[in-house]
């Protein structure tokens, strides 16, 4: 498989401000773009969970710190499914 490289220039008071390291800044904005195409039903947990870094179980996790479910549906649309079940 091949693997293609995204470069985004920032500006150091950026990191400033965000009180992060390179790495840090650059870990976290991979994590967001990974949750942010799942969101948007772009990709799947395994994908993002590629691009972000990470292990799928670990993105799985992650989701939740953004108010996102891995099971492609809110916490109350589950409840609200298994109550008409």
């Amino acid at each position: 498989m091949s693997t293609n490289i995204l470069t985004i220039p920032y500006p150091d008071d950026l990191l400033l401000s965000l009180k992060k390291s390179p790495q840090e800044f650059e870990a976290e904005a991979r994590v967001l773009l990974a949750v942010k195409l799942y969101e948007m039903d772009r990709v799947s947990t395994g994908v993002a969970a590629r691009l972000a870094g990470m292990s799928r179980v670990a993105f799985m996790f992650e989701l939740a710190r953004f108010g996102l479910s891995p099971m492609g549906q809110e916490p109350g649309e589950l409840a609200e499914d298994l109550a008409n079940a």
